[in-house]
């Protein structure tokens, strides 16, 4: 009954454009668009119309005519929900895209649910759970490289391998079973010896595919940066620097910034997340202790430290906690205020942190550039020649491939371990159900709808 309803959504932005998109999707698609839709054929009819084919006319109710429109006829099975589907696009003001909608539910279409026809083109089998989710992930794309991961995703990159493995995985677990109830028939004796090979090969394609699930992060959510420092060490005036834009409140009174700021920057098509903090002192003040401490705990989440050092003023206390706070992590180390006289050199900081640091005067634009270059050098390797290569950029996946590579270890252990044949098949079984999962073979509903409820109204 849910899949049989006729569902309508906007499917362009709420707000005044060029074009409005109303989409329709389901059964009586086609009767509905009938009763509103005037084609300037007189007497021509959409059911009688061929599909994939655009027609011009007038959205009119009772007579009365809305919006001068073209309407896109497009008949199932060939459709995004492999429903039929009818696209009218109108006038992209927001009202009047609001009344042909408005129309189109009076006359019998129910609002769509948000990633109501993806959920659709996922139920019919258009698409897999993986393809479904690359359509957000198209939708969420920043940069040309999280773009172009998600398209390969779409284009079934991930379903394709995934589809290939589950193959291998369930033609031994049926010779298994098979050679447990007949073995009269059927030798299964030494058969471990042949299996750990699959095995082992299976597990190698996975540990590939998690191998890149780093790279994936950075491609699709951007490098987590956070700017150390003491107050007034110039971290404000170096984000206004990146952001080449007067974005955070720069002051000779130190202490200024209180709380974090959150920006984004592309470089060479990865986003920067990078976020200024309060300057990291002993304070008494309550607001600025609370800065200090948030300063400290984003830190230790983040995947690039940019830790910048008064030059004019000699090393203390408070840098010594920041350099502490800093081992083991990726980090670079910004000697700033080089326009004034240096106390603090570079082969202080070299000995101090091990790093090579990078000489710069945020307020005069000198060194910002080397500071790009060694992000990249960091971080691109890899990355910055995206190719064909299949990147896990979702957590989900990324979970599920290591359960998957688990199970299959555990194969491999019975079979070194010589245990009987039935012990394989079970860890077959539950490395075949988690890859599943990744496509939406075997996925609960609850799962489904979170999915889902994350998309956007009308896709």
């Amino acid at each position: 009954m849910y899949r049989s309803e006729t569902i309508a959504a906007i499917s362009t932005a709420m707000t005044n454009s060029g074009i409005g998109i109303i989409r329709i999707s389901g059964n009586e698609a086609i009767d509905i668009a009938d009763e509103i839709f005037i084609s300037v054929k007189k007497g021509k009819k959409i059911k009688n119309m061929a599909s994939h084919t655009v027609h011009y006319g007038n959205i009119a109710d009772n007579g009365k005519i809305i919006d001068e429109v073209l309407l896109i006829v497009m008949k199932a099975p060939n459709t995004y929900t492999r429903e039929d589907v009818v696209e009218i696009n109108c006038h992209g003001g927001v009202f009047v895209t609001k009344k042909i909608l408005e129309l189109v539910l009076k006359k019998g279409a129910r609002c769509a649910e948000p990633g109501e026809f993806t959920r659709r083109a996922f139920l019919n089998g258009r698409i897999d759970l993986s393809q479904a989710e690359a359509v957000t992930d198209i939708i969420n794309a920043k940069n040309t490289m999280a773009l172009d991961a998600s398209v390969s995703q779409l284009r079934g990159g991930i379903s394709d391998i995934i589809k290939q493995q589950r193959e291998k995985i369930i033609y031994h677990i049926a010779f298994i079973e098979a050679a447990l109830d007949d073995p009269e028939h059927i030798e299964i004796e030494h058969y471990g010896d042949e299996l750990i090979i699959i095995v082992e090969e299976i597990l190698g394609t996975l540990e590939s595919l998690l191998s890149t699930a780093d790279n994936g992060k950075l491609i699709s959510e951007g490098i987590k940066t956070v700017i150390l420092g003491k107050p007034n060490a110039g971290k404000s005036s170096l984000l206004n620097r990146l952001l080449r834009e007067e974005r955070a409140i720069v002051t000779d009174v130190a202490g200024t910034t209180r709380d974090t700021l959150e920006e984004t920057m592309s470089l060479s098509e990865i986003n920067l997340n990078i976020i200024d903090t309060a300057g990291i002192r002993e304070t008494d003040d309550i607001v600025e202790k609370i800065g200090v401490e948030r300063a400290k705990k984003i830190a230790e989440e983040a995947d690039l430290i940019i830790y910048v050092v008064d030059t004019s003023v000699p090393l203390d206390e408070n840098d010594k906690e920041i350099i502490e706070l800093i081992s083991n992590k990726k980090s670079i180390v910004l000697l700033n205020k080089s326009d004034l006289e240096c106390i603090v050199s570079v082969d202080e900081i070299r000995q101090l942190t091990d790093t090579e640091p990078i000489v710069i005067s945020a307020k005069e634009n000198i060194g910002i550039q080397n500071l790009e270059e060694r992000i990249k050098e960091m971080f691109y390797e890899g990355i910055i020649s995206f190719n064909e290569e299949v990147y896990i950029t979702n957590i989900r996946h990324k979970q599920l491939l290591a359960d998957a590579a688990e199970s299959l270890k555990l194969v491999k252990n019975s079979i070194e371990q010589q245990l009987p044949e039935d012990f394989y098949s079970i860890d077959l079984m539950n490395a075949y159900e988690l890859l599943g999962e990744i496509i939406g073979e075997s996925v609960s509903d609850d799962l489904v709808n979170e999915i889902f409820s994350k998309f956007c109204m009308g896709k």
